[in-house]
């Protein structure tokens, strides 16, 4: 089944830019292959929930690999018994 999760990072006593530790963030949902969309506050992506929860992790770890001291990751998941796409959410606006 394909899911929808909003991701949301928030690293915290970062040794460099918190924002720099955020674009790491995003490169990596760029690279995972999954559809995603970048938002002001959080990224959404949709895909296999393996892969999905596999991209939350992969983040979590990087991000305190990179220098974040701790961080908080907030995540919204849409999960159904059916496959979830941004396109049906979004298709009247």
């Amino acid at each position: 089944m394909k899911i929808n999760a909003a991701i949301q990072l928030l690293p915290l006593g970062a040794k460099e830019d918190k924002y720099e530790l955020i674009d790491n963030a995003i490169e990596l949902i760029q690279l995972s292959g999954l559809n995603y969309k970048v938002c002001p506050f959080e990224t959404v992506v949709e895909g296999a929930t393996e892969k999905v929860y596999a991209l939350i992790r992969q983040i979590q770890e990087e991000t305190l690999k990179k220098g974040s001291e701790e961080l908080l990751i907030n995540i919204k998941i849409h999960a159904a018994n059916r496959d979830l796409d941004f396109k049906d959410k979004l298709a009247k606006y």
